[in-house]
């Protein structure tokens, strides 16, 4: 089984960032709270953030911290 990463200092600091942002959307909070606590370790996602994170993927109208933050949290997803 392949080994899953863990979020590294730029994704913490922008995660960091995004959660301090008072006008920072639902989604982009739940993925900074999610590669922040995968920050250091070898916690994977749950199906249910790798979903969310998919989701703002491909919406047009995601920041690019959002955008970020998503892809580091789909890197961390289980390997099958």
């Amino acid at each position: 089984m392949a080994k899953n990463e863990s979020s590294g200092p730029k994704v913490a600091k922008t995660a960091s960032a995004v959660l301090r942002d008072p006008g920072a959307s639902k989604t982009a909070k739940s993925l900074a709270g999610s590669a922040l606590s995968q920050t250091h370790t070898t916690k994977q996602s749950s199906a249910t953030t790798a979903s969310t994170a998919s989701k703002a993927l491909n919406d047009g109208r995601s920041s690019g911290s959002t955008k970020s933050l998503a892809g580091s949290v789909l890197t961390q997803k289980p390997k099958k």
